[in-house]
């Protein structure tokens, strides 16, 4: 049986090059469950219903309902990337209004080992609160790819999605999990 991942992402560039990111996953040995804030799942879409075939589980962005079953299995590991300012921050802050946060919050005191990227800007960066979300997540145990061999900001409008490392946060949630024999 294979580990199971949740690959989280938020409304960032980089998300629409998800269906990507969730083969190579699959091609390291992964079942991958697809995860998105509500504004990547409306960014997404026209593309939900191929996600859902090509993981073969349903693409979640809500909260289900009480007494409604879970329909992804546990994971074994969870891929936060791309994460935006406001995910970090309410993730930090233990703010779970979105479904994703909530998952990762609970996440953290549960012990799934967990690996989050950013997707940000330097204005962004240059806020107080980021540093201390960053630092926050870091003392939690997650492991943050930001700055060399992760994620570098660029200055507003210059960013590159096609420059985004995803494979940096593949590699490391195998780094970080129970299942880095699968890689």
């Amino acid at each position: 049986m294979k580990p199971t991942q949740y690959l989280f992402g938020s409304a960032a560039p980089p998300v629409f090059d998800v269906a990507r990111v969730v083969e190579d996953a699959q091609a390291d040995g992964w079942n991958v469950c697809l995860g998105l804030t509500p504004t990547a799942a409306r960014w997404l879409t026209d593309s939900l219903d191929a996600l859902d075939a090509l993981t073969g589980h349903p693409v979640r962005w809500d909260y289900r309902m009480p007494g409604q079953p879970d329909m992804w299995p546990k994971p074994d590991a969870i891929v936060v990337a791309p994460t935006t300012f406001n995910t970090i921050n309410q993730w930090a802050l233990g703010i779970t209004e979105k479904w994703i946060v909530g998952v990762v919050a609970e996440g953290i005191g549960k012990g799934i080992p967990m690996t989050m990227m950013p997707c940000v800007n330097r204005a962004f960066v240059n806020h107080p609160q980021f540093d201390r979300s960053i630092i926050t997540l870091w003392e939690a145990g997650v492991r943050g790819l930001y700055g060399d061999g992760g994620f570098v900001p660029n200055e507003p409008g210059q960013g590159n999605p096609a420059t985004y490392p995803w494979r940096s946060a593949l590699d490391a949630v195998a780094d970080v999990s129970d299942a880095n024999s699968i890689t």
